[in-house]
């Protein structure tokens, strides 16, 4: 009987290491990339701004990019860098640039190379599990940017679930 137990004890143990050695992890789609890069240029469009959006992985990896006709040249950067900003402090980019306003702390967030402390940075989740997320770069502001971000998150939230 103790041998049964011990042998149990083993073989669980054995199953929890292994399970600890192999990750699931959630990440975007191509699609679903390519959606939300097009709707957030085209929404902003709707508006009278001509953006740059980027789409990046769990990984902070350019997944998909749109740019409209007029935006200017240093949109492209910006948003691949508030995508990236986004994605790897699993927070709004505004929020963050707050943060290193305010928290002494978080001053210097801004000298990671890639990251860039304006809003125009959102988060892709599935529940609370950020799988990508969004820059974008152009508007009048980056609360405007911002905006439209969150507006093309809201037109596929079905699709993240």
């Amino acid at each position: 009987m103790l041998r049964k137990i011990a042998l149990v004890a083993l073989v669980t143990m054995g199953a929890s290491a292994q399970a600890q050695s192999v990750l699931t992890e959630k990440n975007i789609s191509l699609d679903l990339a390519n959606e939300l890069a097009t709707t957030t240029v085209n929404i902003c469009q709707q508006k009278g701004y001509n953006v740059s959006a980027a789409v990046v992985d769990r990984a902070g990896v350019l997944r998909s990019f749109s740019r409209a006709n007029n935006a200017g040249p240093h949109t492209v950067q910006a948003s691949i860098d508030k995508a990236f900003t986004s994605v790897s402090g699993r927070n709004l980019s505004s929020a963050m640039m707050q943060a290193s306003q305010s928290n002494a702390g978080a001053a210097n967030l801004g000298d990671i190379n890639g990251f860039l402390l304006l809003a125009g940075g959102v988060p892709v989740k599935v529940g609370d599990e950020v799988i990508g997320a969004i820059g974008v770069g152009g508007a009048p502001g980056g609360h405007l940017d911002e905006e439209c971000a969150v507006a093309a998150l809201d037109s596929v939230k079905a699709k993240l679930k």
